[in-house]
């Protein structure tokens, strides 16, 4: 059974378009199963899905003349003076391939459909030459309203903060209430989220971490200490939600301060983690400030370390509130902190139990740096309408 992911439908929109989609995103996210939903719905017979890590889907592509390529697509079954639609999974494993794309799109009626695992490959296997020419989408472990549609939920969710704290309500809350501790618990991973028996879910999300460590680390990350890698994502799985030292970072891994800077980068390339600037109407100092950092999965972090539930919490209510827009953090010099600037005018707080005084403290402290709305993302159920339940975000 295939379970719609919300971004299906952005790409269905884009298929008579000329660009080339690309669509990345993790490992085991989903990425090869939303195309091949995509692939069965184009009507036209003159299409292909390859496997480019199958060495046998590579030999295709491994000409010099590149208008050779076309006779290897025939013995598919493809037509050459028809329109193409090409689909070319995990793209990154043959790097060079990228110039027959574009050879094969300037030359021929070809529409090209293309994934790849990380857009720490990708920034450099699409040279310049190929702007203008594609649409980059992206691809995340499920949010929570994927998640209840997933548990065969299907429950309305409207699409603004505003209009979710204004028409929530308890018994909707309460329905909710049980599946959002599993999704809290082992993240949404689909292969995970389909899976009822709970130890099978954590051999899944072990398997998905290995699957990420063994293949996207070890052999294309070219890192000559890998030991120091691993250490590093143990060290950062307890600071969740925390803002990052690089120099102690540095000297508990014993690897140089730009070691540490180009882990770091390794990881959010390969959407691994999440790191969030500082909010600053000062471009310069947002840029420069002290980053902090969340996973790319609850499950993931529930896996690899204990942590305190507040904060596996905050990193759930990150991932679900990125979708609406650039996240910051904003701190004073006396420690007073909000948890999230959404698109620099939206002041949020994270509280397991939300209250009004909390709400109250928020206002007060985002109106000194001309925040205009304020909301309370609330654990539990509150029914001031600036506390939005996180099992409605």
């Amino acid at each position: 059974m295939y379970y719609p992911r919300k971004l299906t439908n952005v790409i269905k929109k884009h298929i008579d378009d000329e660009e080339i989609i690309v669509l990345t995103g993790m490992r085991r996210v989903g990425k090869t199963t939303l195309y091949k939903n995509i692939f069965e719905k184009i009507k036209s017979k003159n299409k292909l899905f390859l496997d480019i890590e199958n060495p046998l889907d590579q030999i295709v592509f491994e000409e010099k003349d590149l208008n050779n390529i076309l006779s290897n697509l025939e013995k598919y079954g493809i037509k050459k003076n028809e329109k193409i639609y090409l689909f070319l999974d995990e793209i990154q494993a043959k790097p060079d391939l990228i110039q027959a794309v574009k050879y094969l799109y300037d030359n021929y009626d070809i529409k090209f459909f293309l994934t790849g695992s990380s857009s720490y490959y990708l920034k450099n296997l699409f040279s310049e030459s190929l702007a203008g020419r594609k649409f980059i989408f992206e691809l995340y472990p499920l949010d929570f309203e994927e998640f209840l549609i997933f548990k065969s939920q299907k429950i309305f969710f409207y699409p603004t903060l505003e209009q979710k704290g204004e028409n929530k309500n308890l018994i909707s809350f309460e329905k909710k209430k049980k599946l959002y501790e599993e999704y809290l618990e082992y993240g949404g991973f689909p292969e995970v989220v389909l899976m009822d028996d709970l130890e099978t879910k954590k051999m899944k999300i072990n398997d998905v971490f290995k699957s990420y460590f063994e293949i996207d680390v070890k052999k294309m990350a070219d890192f000559s200490k890998v030991d120091s890698f691993r250490n590093l994502i143990f060290l950062l799985t307890s600071r969740v939600g925390q803002k990052l030292d690089i120099s102690k970072l540095s000297t508990e891994i014993g690897v140089s301060r730009m070691t540490i800077y180009s882990y770091l980068s390794f990881l959010e390339s390969t959407y691994f983690i999440n790191l969030i600037s500082p909010y600053s109407k000062n471009t310069d100092r947002e840029i420069s400030g002290a980053r902090k950092i969340y996973f790319c999965d609850t499950g993931i972090i529930n896996q690899l370390a204990k942590i305190d539930n507040g904060n596996v919490f905050e990193n759930s209510v990150f991932l679900n509130l990125k979708k609406y827009g650039k996240i910051n953090y904003y701190q004073r010099r006396n420690g007073r902190e909000i948890d999230f600037v959404l698109n620099k005018k939206i002041g949020v707080e994270v509280k397991i139990r939300g209250l009004t005084q909390d709400l109250n403290r928020l206002i007060k402290q985002g109106k000194k740096i001309d925040l205009s709305k304020f909301y309370i993302i609330s654990k539990e159920f509150n029914k001031e309408k600036f506390i939005i339940p996180a099992t409605d975000l």
